[in-house]
């Protein structure tokens, strides 16, 4: 049996399933007609949209058989894992300790809303019993259909579930480099095909384990606009009301800081995508990895939210299967907070106020939530609320008194009430917060990225 690059694969796997079977001859051609019919594809429905937004966090899960290393998924191929020894962990791989709804439960526990696993990552290895290469969970070992066990547990317990699918697969023989950064080309390869293949990889993750919150594309490099759009419009076929990020090649309906918080925008979603991981690994990297600060934790979260963006908070599960303790403890923690304060993250909107060093807001219905993260002085001004305030609460605890005048606003606190890493402060208004023109705090820019206190 001959697999990748002409080198043979283990006995049992049978016939290499990278090939072409009829449905391609029908995707390519369907996409294209979309594409040319007045391109409404391109428009996310409105209704996902808000929904997806009102969810705010999520987990992001990178896991595969690189994980028996304790090495990056995808980007050790080749470097800190040589690329035969690599390409056949694999055969090792035997996750005995999975359990879907216990991943599931973690999350849940953490108060996050939906779920995104990497179905593929650059390294071509699928973790579902796709029928277009024999390079998948079902050849391994365990012989179980990840994605499909976790999209169960998903819909059982009522938490959004997606797909990251990579664009980019060093795998693959029509890809047209083998390794990270393009530093090996092929002689040979043909993206026509490798178009049909994600074609049909996407159309088996959608129809079969959907319906998904997100299709979620990485490193477009090399695969180009047209493909992309082509891409975009069989995702939006197939199912009309799911996301696509802007990682597709084409442009997409959300954009996607990496590692760091997004800016505020009230026009333009995005979802920040960050490692709970303390040395910003993606995969399992060791029993020695750590995890952040709860501080960095709620930092990212509030910080998201203020800036009227998502987070999906990354998790490495081991490769046997299970959620480090640690990873888990940190995610508890987190949802313990969300399950006191959480009204001021869930179902919000970015600002009024912009986001500050010192302070993030954030408004639903006629309320500002405003997330205090340090004290520069015992009294905090801030610029005019245009419109008045009817009621202030502390929900962290204490009484606050709040002067408002034409001027702005000056807020007091006993210092036996401000918490150690954030007091969320209420202020009930006269009309809509979302009616407010985003306010400007003088002197006091977002951080770039949130650090590891």
């Amino acid at each position: 049996m001959v697999g990748r690059h002409g080198r043979s694969l283990s006995p049992g796997l049978g016939i290499m399933k990278i090939l072409w079977p009829s449905l391609l001859t029908v995707l390519t051609p369907l996409a294209t007609s979309m594409t040319s019919a007045g391109e409404s594809w391109r428009q996310p429905d409105p209704v996902a949209v808000k929904r997806w937004q009102d969810l705010r966090f999520g987990m992001f899960i990178h896991w595969g058989p690189v994980s028996l290393t304790g090495h990056e998924i995808g980007w050790s191929r080749g470097h800190q894992v040589p690329l035969e020894k690599y390409d056949n962990l694999y055969k090792e791989f035997n996750p005995v300790k999975f359990n879907a709804d216990e991943w599931v439960r973690i999350a849940q526990a953490a108060g996050m809303k939906y779920m995104v696993l990497t179905t593929k990552h650059h390294d071509g290895f699928c973790l579902w019993d796709t029928k277009f290469t024999d390079y998948n969970i079902m050849n391994t070992p365990f012989r179980r259909d990840v994605v499909k066990e976790l999209s169960d547990a998903c819909k059982k317990q009522g938490i959004a579930f997606g797909a990251y699918y990579s664009v980019t697969d060093w795998y693959n023989p029509n890809w047209p480099v083998t390794s990270p950064a393009g530093k090996v080309k092929r002689a040979k390869y043909d993206l026509d095909a490798y178009e049909k293949y994600l074609q049909n990889q996407i159309t088996e993750l959608i129809t079969q384990y959907g319906p998904l919150i997100t299709i979620w594309n990485d490193v477009p490099a090399m695969y180009g606009k047209e493909r992309g759009e082509r891409t975009i419009a069989l995702v939006r076929k197939l199912q009309p009301d799911i996301l696509i990020n802007n990682r597709t090649g084409a442009g997409g309906d959300y954009d996607t800081p990496e590692q760091h918080i997004g800016s505020f925008n009230m026009t333009r979603p995005w979802e920040s995508c960050m490692t709970i991981s303390a040395h910003n690994h993606w995969a399992w990297g060791g029993a020695t990895d750590g995890v952040k600060s709860l501080a960095a934790c709620l930092q990212m979260l509030i910080r998201g939210a203020g800036g009227n963006g998502n987070v999906l908070l990354n998790v490495g599960p081991r490769p046997d299967g299970v959620i480090d303790p640690e990873q888990a403890g940190r995610l508890k923690e987190i949802g313990d907070w969300l399950a006191r304060y959480g009204e001021s993250i869930y179902a919000t909107r970015g600002g009024p106020y912009q986001p500050a060093q010192h302070l993030v807001s954030t408004r639903k219905g006629d309320t500002v939530y405003l997330h205090i993260l340090a004290w520069p002085e015992d009294t905090l001004h801030l610029p005019a609320l245009p419109a008045q305030i009817v009621k202030s609460t502390v929900l962290t605890g204490g009484s606050v008194d709040v002067k408002q005048t034409p001027a702005g606003l000056a807020i007091s606190l006993p210092a036996a009430h401000r918490q150690p890493i954030v007091t969320v402060i209420a202020l009930k208004l006269d009309r809509s917060a979302l009616s407010l023109d985003p306010i400007p705090i003088p002197g006091s820019a977002q951080p770039s990225e949130v650090k590891q206190p």
